[in-house]
């Protein structure tokens, strides 16, 4: 079939061609928001899961929508080893200065760009960024160097400012999980206190599951504070409308025998899909796409995904790492006793804790349950037998 024509698009964050199963958290996010705009009470929105589940599309797609229906979107993706006010300042000075640049913008906003300097005027020095201000600072406001009082000042002279245009801000911020935890409870108080005042800010974030640990031990109160929305592979009815209808759209289609194979090999994880329908459409030589086409594709798909989306996460690990991750391979997927991980090792619990703290800190293992382990990107056990074959762990 005509590759050009190929309607799948996998990659880091790429919108799909049909965000299918999706439609309801879409909404409830719309209506969060509006509610925010309004004056009304709704809270923050997580949305949490393992890698390739559409978090970051899910959240681009909310973003885009709340953009245009005049809301203002400060959106950022968190890296590791990167301070929350470094990854703030820079995005919220642009949300604020477009927001200065519009006909219904007041004093407010020269208010809140006056705390957005005062926060940067302590932290310069040692938050590890450098960035120009031209607004003066006024004294006491988001400049006392404490991180929880002047993150507090900043949201809410940035939520009265967008009280006073008529509009709500959304912080939309994707690897959450990467932010310290000290820093987590700075932004989640800043929230809480801007909820209670009622002003028109809100969180829309996502990260891996252990963001929800993380979220509570940084305060107690963030399960009030937040709705967290669990994100995980899509039931075989979504799955089937992420393949036929962009395929349907191209006036091609596929057979029930090939949309069944699809779904065991990829088990309805969104990433895997877009990597399935594009070689499956690639490999068939005519519509509609086939039993054996989708075998043909499964092989092509795994040496794509063993050369970027695997591979790019293996090549971060240490040899400890990696040998961690490949003992709880030959466990299966899981999710793993910690103990049962180190007995496969031929090593004692406290022996590996600080390897598998490690790979928690780098996103690559999760724990669902105390003492258990898991994989945070799907069919990364199958990955580690295949790269590090037995006998070499």
């Amino acid at each position: 079939m005509d590759r050009r024509r190929n309607p799948f698009a996998p990659g880091a964050g790429t919108p799909p061609p049909e965000l299918a199963g999706r439609g309801p958290l879409i909404e409830d996010a719309a209506v969060a928001l509006d509610r925010i705009r309004a004056g009304r009470a709704a809270r923050s929105l997580i949305f949490y899961g393992l890698r390739g589940v559409g978090k970051t599309v899910l959240l681009t797609t909310i973003r885009n929508q709340a953009e245009a229906e005049g809301l203002v979107v400060v959106a950022m993706e968190a890296p590791e080893n990167r301070s929350l006010p470094a990854m703030l300042v820079p995005a919220l000075r642009a949300a604020l200065l477009k927001m200065d640049r519009m006909k219904q913008a007041g004093r407010k906003i020269r208010r809140a760009l006056s705390a957005l300097a005062g926060f940067v005027k302590p932290r310069v020095s040692y938050e590890g960024f450098e960035i120009a201000l031209e607004f003066d600072v006024e004294p006491g406001l988001a400049d006392s160097g404490d991180l929880e009082a002047d993150l507090a000042d900043l949201i809410r002279a940035a939520g009265e400012a967008a009280q006073e245009s008529g509009t709500a801000f959304v912080l939309a911020i994707d690897e959450l999980q990467y932010v310290p935890e000290e820093e987590l409870a700075a932004l989640i108080s800043a929230l809480h206190r801007a909820g209670q005042l009622q002003l028109p800010i809100t969180l829309v974030g996502a990260g891996l599951p252990q963001l929800l640990g993380q979220m509570g031990r940084a305060k107690s109160y963030a399960e009030r504070l937040f709705a967290f929305v669990p994100l995980g592979p899509l039931d075989y009815a979504a799955a089937a409308d992420a393949i036929r209808l962009p395929l349907e759209h191209e006036d091609a289609a596929i057979t029930d025998a090939a949309l069944n194979a699809i779904y065991e090999q990829t088990q309805g994880y969104p990433y895997f899909l877009q990597e399935w329908g594009k070689h499956s459409w690639d490999l068939a030589e005519a519509s509609p796409i086939n039993e054996r086409d989708v075998a043909d594709a499964g092989v092509a798909a795994l040496a794509e995904l063993d050369a970027s989306f695997f591979r790019v996460r293996f090549d971060r690990l240490s040899p400890a790492e990696k040998r961690y991750m490949r003992g709880m391979a030959e466990l299966g997927e899981g999710p793993h006793r910690s103990g049962d991980i180190a007995e496969a090792l031929g090593m004692k619990v406290n022996g590996v804790a600080p390897t598998r703290n490690s790979l928690i800190r780098k996103g690559m293992l999760y724990s669902p349950a105390h003492g258990d382990t898991a994989f945070t990107v799907p069919l990364f056990g199958a990955f580690m037998r295949r790269a590090m074959p037995a006998g070499a762990a």
